[in-house]
């Protein structure tokens, strides 16, 4: 199985993908980077590790669907059967969602539908919330709406920054964005509507359900 990620920033959820590919933990291929920012760290971690990076800049495409039909061309010259947004800063279209439905995962840095979108942790602090945590998800034709995963549970501190928050929820990121593309590869992943469940996953036991097997 073949896997591209898209990314725009520093590329650590990244890393930790292409670490478990590496460890044989997932059993597939991550073929190619598809970044829309040149100075992007996770294209340095990509070429690290032997990985096929494509800039593709955004100012020469005249709209969003027109950027995300060249993705797709791309993607399926690739044999790409899974696509994972790391810290991807653009909206997918509905075009690339079409293109490879149910078959593009996010991660987001909160416990979803609560705080979807940007400035999380600020958002998280100033509403007195008392857990957040961090969740992976397909992607839909919504900011952050898409079927449900994986979740971790992470407490808010009473002495928590929106840095301090981050840093913890990250460690948890590390963990379930790998666990669920694995499940993805194994074929355990089903979808029924808005309902995702993993085959033979433990429902049992915070701070992370399913739980984690394998990170």
């Amino acid at each position: 199985m073949k896997i591209a990620v898209l990314a725009s920033g520093r590329g650590s959820n990244f890393k930790k993908l292409v670490e478990a590919v590496k460890d044989g933990k997932i059993k597939a291929e991550i073929s190619i980077l598809i970044t829309d920012r040149e100075a992007a760290k996770a294209a340095d971690i990509a070429r690290e590790f032997n990985i096929n990076v494509c800039y593709l800049p955004f100012k020469k495409f005249p709209d969003r669907d027109a950027y995300d039909r060249k993705i797709v061309s791309i993607l399926k010259q690739e044999d790409i059967s899974l696509v994972c947004l790391a810290g991807y800063m653009r909206i997918v279209t509905p075009t690339l969602i079409k293109a490879f439905k149910n078959r593009i995962m996010n991660i987001h840095p909160s416990l979803l539908p609560a705080f979807p979108g940007l400035g999380v942790h600020k958002k998280v602090l100033e509403y007195g919330a008392k857990f957040s945590g961090a969740t992976v998800h397909f992607v839909d034709t919504g900011v952050d709406t898409g079927p449900i995963i994986i979740q971790a549970v992470v407490p808010v501190k009473p002495e928590d920054t929106p840095e301090s928050l981050a840093e913890r929820i990250l460690k948890w990121e590390h963990k379930i964005y790998p666990q669920a593309v694995k499940w993805f590869t194994e074929d355990r992943i089903k979808i029924d509507g808005r309902i995702v469940t993993v085959e033979k996953a433990s429902y049992d036991s915070l701070p992370v359900i399913p739980s984690l097997e394998d990170f």
